[in-house]
């Protein structure tokens, strides 16, 4: 399956501002079952200066500046990918158990933003929560295989948590988010890796788009014509990552394109910066994921 992919963002300040720095995280990053071809990345005004180079964690980052004062910006990326179905290998695997994985993970001697080791511990947003730990004991269990606690994680998000788009602001900290169960992609994302980390699964935040017309005959997946979140779970050296949305209870396959990877939304954000000034910002997007074919 191939996507012509377009997320149009554009700021809008009440008074101009000034110096504004801002970075960009919205190329793709090589992935499994993914080839991208046609990439750009267009700001308008123009920028200063534009410096592309690899974020902290698994993740391409554009960081740009523009000198001169600023009402309204423009960012618009676009590209085309091409997606294959995940292997039977992944689709029908089972990994090793929870205690073996951990042991494992410990062991395992990388620190590579594809390691397990940084996606093993609390992280800025996904900070250890006990409530959130003590739910998951209730259906995890020391010698359940690692891709069997993953469907176990993100299908009792998806039967106990409701989609409430507006429910949950960026910065809103997950544990709320668990304790009113409502939230969106973001929130359900978090609370899976909190619950995966609390039992030795080392877990990561992915930042990606779904795709926005289902196939015939299917229903529409929730997240669509936004940017989506998952999770990924480090399933062993044989299994590598596999991505599991808790959102839409599924595996990520051909209508998920990947974008990066980091500890929580910190660290793969679409865009952040800073101005100098005080005015008030407004931000708008859209986005559209089409199939070609």
């Amino acid at each position: 399956m191939r996507y012509s992919v377009s997320h149009i963002t554009t700021l809008e300040y009440a008074a101009p501002v000034r110096l504004a720095q801002f970075n960009a995280r919205l190329r793709p990053s090589p992935w499994r079952g993914q080839r991208l071809s046609d990439y750009a990345l267009s700001v308008d005004p123009q920028p200063a200066t534009v410096a592309e180079r690899e974020g902290g964690y698994y993740v391409n980052e554009a960081r740009f500046s523009l000198r001169e004062p600023i009402s309204q910006l423009q960012i618009e990326s676009r590209f085309t990918v091409e997606k294959e179905p995940l292997p039977a290998r992944i689709t029908d695997a089972t990994g090793p158990g929870l205690a073996d994985l951990r042991e494992r993970a410990m062991l395992k001697p990388d620190l590579s933003p594809l390691g397990p080791a940084s996606y093993s511990f609390a992280s800025p947003i996904a900070v250890p929560e006990r409530d959130i730990a003590m739910w998951s004991s209730a259906f995890l269990s020391e010698t359940m295989p690692v891709v069997e606690a993953g469907r176990a994680l993100m299908a009792a998000i998806h039967d106990q948590f409701a989609y409430e788009a507006g429910a949950t602001v960026a910065d809103t900290p997950p544990i709320e988010a668990f304790r009113a169960r409502h939230g969106v992609c973001q929130d359900f994302s978090h609370i899976m890796i909190i619950a995966a980390r609390a039992h030795g699964i080392p877990a990561a935040y992915v930042s990606g788009y779904l795709r926005t017309l289902p196939p015939p005959g299917q229903e529409r997946l929730v997240g669509a014509d936004a940017m989506h979140a998952w999770v990924n779970l480090w399933c062993g050296d044989e299994l590598g990552w596999i991505g599991f949305d808790p959102t839409n209870d599924m595996l990520a396959d051909t209508d998920h394109i990947f974008i990066g990877m980091g500890r929580d939304y910190s660290d793969v954000a679409p865009l952040d910066g800073t101005f100098r000034g005080s005015s008030e910002q407004t931000m708008f997007f859209s986005v559209d994921v089409a199939p070609l074919g």
